[in-house]
């Protein structure tokens, strides 16, 4: 049996959507849908009971965040594999079929993900990735991966493939299926990530285990969420995403590394800020209010550097 969990939180309509898409392509599983409400409150229970009822809802009394949600959503299935799935995706075709015949072919296999695909159907870079390292985020940028696209410091160079599997060194938690005697085995997602982080933690710790991690490019799934924009800022995320990287270097390499992550992390929002400044000093009306929405990113995460950003510190795990 496959066990779909999927995780809300105020994305009641996405978990509609998402759920359609899995019951119009994936009648051939044996399956059972688990949905867990981190207390959003939004009406999702409601939906799922008049729509579908068959659902396993879960609600949960405090938002505990994404790892411990589906954590929660895992132990309280009964499939032989767990398919955890972003409410803000929507499948293109029978993608657990295809899934699960990658994983069932080498007993070496311990995860495998889906091409994603923006809402426009083009596609997201960010379905395959390298683990977390100091380096690669320090100097992830988006003009670094066009000029060197195969370079192993992102590890998108798994994308040029379009037909067969790929051995991958991470993908992303919106869309992974594996054994659960897998992800009980190495130890579910670390519940000392509150959001993002958690699922390359995971990744690392199947690679760890020996088990390889497959990227499936037949198997499409159009990921609203993952679309990057220029145009919009988000401090909550762009704050989180660094203490998720931060934490996950500590665990994994020391608390040196992890000083070091913050402490060039704030070198090289300065110098991202300084750049930006003297070109949108010289740019059109239109791009100056780009070049604003991308300068209060790094201004926010300079600060985090310097140890500002303190509401953040209740999101920080003590555990």
């Amino acid at each position: 049996m496959l066990s779909v969990i999927v995780v809300n939180w105020n994305s009641k309509d996405y978990v509609r959507d998402c759920l359609k898409s899995f019951f119009d392509y994936c009648k051939n599983v044996d399956h059972e849908v688990i949905v867990v409400d981190g207390a959003s409150y939004d009406g999702c229970g409601q939906m799922l009971a008049q729509e579908f009822p068959d659902v396993v809802y879960i609600q949960l009394e405090k938002n505990v965040g994404f790892g411990r949600a589906n954590n929660a959503g895992v132990q309280k299935s009964r499939g032989k594999y767990i398919w955890l799935l972003n409410p803000d995706t929507v499948l293109t075709g029978d993608v657990a079929t295809v899934l699960l015949n990658v994983l069932q072919s080498r007993s070496d296999i311990g995860m495998v993900g889906a091409r994603l695909l923006n809402s426009n159907r083009t596609l997201q870079t960010s379905c395959v990735q390298s683990l977390p390292t100091a380096l690669n985020q320090v100097l992830d940028s988006d003009l670094l991966r066009k000029i060197f696209p195969k370079s192993t410091l992102w590890g998108i160079a798994a994308l040029q493939s379009h037909h067969q599997p790929v051995e991958v060194e991470a993908i992303p938690g919106t869309c992974m299926l594996l054994l659960r005697e897998t992800f009980l085995k190495v130890g579910q997602f670390d519940r000392r990530y509150f959001m993002y982080g958690e699922d390359m933690d995971l990744c690392l710790k199947i690679r760890k285990a020996n088990l390889k991690i497959i990227y499936v490019p037949e198997a499409e799934v159009i990921h609203h969420g993952g679309g990057s924009s220029s145009q919009h800022f988000n401090k909550f995320s762009t704050v989180l995403m660094r203490i998720a990287v931060t934490t996950y270097l500590e665990i994994h390499f020391g608390r040196v590394q992890a000083m070091l992550y913050r402490f060039f992390m704030g070198i090289s929002a300065a110098i991202r800020l300084f750049i930006l400044f003297a070109i949108g000093a010289f740019s059109s009306h239109s791009k100056k209010a780009e070049y604003s929405v991308s300068m209060e990113k790094w201004a926010t995460i300079l600060k985090w550097s310097l140890g500002g950003e303190k509401w953040a510190r209740e999101y920080v795990s003590k555990d």
